[in-house]
């Protein structure tokens, strides 16, 4: 009987010091970030399964090239487009993903049951997700949400944005592609600053864009007080000189007539809108300096469920080729376009945004 004692007290010594010797944590071992929401939030150190809800969230993961760690996508996301260039070069990835939520911005309406199946490590929530959701979806699942954003619709230079991509970096193991994003976005500043640094002020035309959408398609009275590609150029924006607040407004037809723009620019998506109120207006159109010069030019809608940062570029580019054609006699708009949409989407797409938008040129506005 003492034998069987002695035996018994030496194998429960051995389990409890062979315990003792295992690594800790080797199971459940988390880091903690700081998201764009001022949230400390824990996280699996080693992150395999995600998803990304709210405006913008899934084109930052895109462009992290860490659409392959996807367990399931919001609706809004099923259908691609090239107004979201990103689902054009994710649909194989995403096709077969359960819904786990319907998007949008404030409250994207998530499916708890069904994103409990999917069982993501992480979540990634866009800024514009109200923090009471951010909080209630943690709460109810579980699983840690990592608040991200895209900041001020239509900017792609602010800090904000490259805090997320090191946030995005950090948690899934991608600092590096984090940081190349970085450089590769300053780089491209600097290379459109630098054109035109010292292009003199009483030889810029005037320049005005308008037809942006915001909240939905409009004509051309809806336009930007700050639009990001002007500001990199330098260009003489009228709308600066508007009497209206804010920064997505609306200007009325008479400070158009007053302040006679030498070039438009029009968001190719709502070209027909404005084509539509020509045939109402004929007479306030042909009393525009630029529709009477043939000076009105297309653009891509780079504002679509956030900002699409490659075609902001690719817009400031060719906006550059319009006002300074000198300084940008070098590029290829098309050449270009493939350059910036590649590195950030590991595709050239310029060919699907002819398709689909169209090509960035002249409007033919003596033909309306």
């Amino acid at each position: 009987m003492k034998k069987i004692s002695l035996l018994l007290l030496v194998l429960v010594l051995t389990l409890a010091f062979s315990g003792c010797t295992q690594p800790e944590q080797q199971v459940g071992e988390t880091v903690k970030v700081t998201d764009l929401a001022g949230r400390e939030v824990e996280v699996p150190k080693n992150v395999e399964k995600i998803v990304a809800i709210g405006p913008g969230a899934l084109r930052l993961i895109t462009y992290m090239q860490a659409e392959d760690m996807l367990v399931g996508v919001e609706n809004v996301e099923k259908t691609p487009t090239a107004a979201r260039p990103y689902s054009l070069v994710i649909q194989e990835e995403i096709a077969d993903l359960p819904v786990i939520a319907q998007g949008g911005p404030d409250d994207p309406k998530v499916d708890v049951e069904v994103l409990l199946s999917v069982k993501p490590d992480v979540i990634f929530a866009s800024s514009a997700v109200s923090t009471q959701i951010v909080e209630d979806i943690q709460q109810k699942t579980g699983i840690p949400v990592v608040v991200i954003s895209l900041g001020t619709p239509g900017r792609f230079d602010e800090e904000e944005l490259f805090e997320s991509f090191r946030i995005i970096g950090k948690v899934l193991d991608k600092e590096e592609r984090a940081e190349e994003i970085i450089d590769y976005i300053n780089a491209t500043i600097e290379d459109l600053s630098s054109r035109v640094a010292d292009y003199p002020e009483d030889k810029k035309p005037k320049v005005y864009v308008g037809a942006l959408s915001f909240k939905g398609g409009h004509g051309i009275e809806s336009t930007q007080k700050i639009f990001p590609p002007f500001e990199v150029l330098e260009a003489k924006n009228i709308v600066k000189e508007a009497n209206v607040t804010g920064n997505f407004i609306q200007v009325d037809k008479e400070f158009l007539l007053s302040a006679q723009p030498d070039i438009i620019f029009l968001d190719a998506n709502n070209v027909q809108l404005v084509k539509q109120d020509y045939e109402k207006n004929p007479g306030f159109y042909r009393s525009l300096k630029a529709f009477q010069n043939g000076e009105v030019y297309s653009i891509y809608p780079f504002n679509w469920y956030w900002t699409n940062i490659e075609l902001a570029l690719i817009d400031t580019y060719w906006i550059g080729k319009v006002i300074y054609p000198e300084r940008f006699a070098d590029v290829s708009i098309a050449e270009k376009a493939n350059e910036i949409s590649e590195f950030f989407l590991g595709e050239p797409l310029y060919d699907e945004l002819v398709g689909e938008i169209g090509e960035l040129g002249k409007i033919n506005v003596s033909s309306w």
